[in-house]
């Protein structure tokens, strides 16, 4: 599982990437987490909204920063799509 964290390094990015990490652990689910601060890499991946969440390619969350529950529903929901 790749995920991505978009954000340019602001506190709720930040937030994101920690809690994402959280939820991760709780569901036991390896993932290579990696946070993309360049602004053209964000564009490209079609983020309108920072902080965002992209699982495999696709972008799952923009513009807020959910608790780790909400997180790991929306990580749980995307692993039962495989």
């Amino acid at each position: 599982m790749d995920v991505r964290v978009y954000g340019p390094g602001c506190a709720n990015c930040k937030r994101l990437e920690q809690r994402t990490r959280e939820a991760l652990t709780g569901l036991g689910q390896p993932a290579d987490v990696t946070k993309v601060e360049d602004i053209g890499e964000i564009a490209d991946a079609g983020v309108m909204r920072t902080p965002a969440l992209g699982i495999d390619g696709d972008i799952v969350l923009q513009g807020r920063v959910p608790e780790v529950t909400e997180l790991m529903s929306l990580i749980a929901t995307t692993l039962d799509r495989e």
